[in-house]
């Protein structure tokens, strides 16, 4: 929550339930994205599982993604995930704190 341009903070379970979360968002609104987070590490997974398999470059394991709309992104790592505004953020630093945590 001490980066720039992060508004909000959230962990989930695996099976997309909402563990914890702080920031400008509702409680509400942090439910759903823990379910959307989920579901979107199963298909990255998948995904980066695929490219290994396919390509022979080292795509596993998952270590983040991140979704991005014109002015906010969610950037996740393992079960964690920070809401972002685009124009203000350094993905670079996001990512950096997500996968040092």
């Amino acid at each position: 929550m001490s980066i720039k341009g992060v508004f909000a903070a959230g962990e989930f379970n695996p099976d997309g339930t909402l563990v914890a979360f702080e920031g400008d968002i509702t409680e509400e609104e942090a439910a759903m994205a823990a379910a959307m987070c989920a579901a979107n590490n199963a298909m990255a997974k998948m995904q980066t599982d695929g490219y290994t398999a396919f390509s022979g470059q080292e795509w596993t394991p998952l270590l983040g993604w991140a979704l991005t709309g014109p002015k906010y992104s969610v950037c996740v790592a393992g079960n964690v995930g920070v809401f972002v505004k685009n124009d203000e953020v350094s993905f670079n630093e996001v990512f950096k704190a997500l996968l040092s945590a």
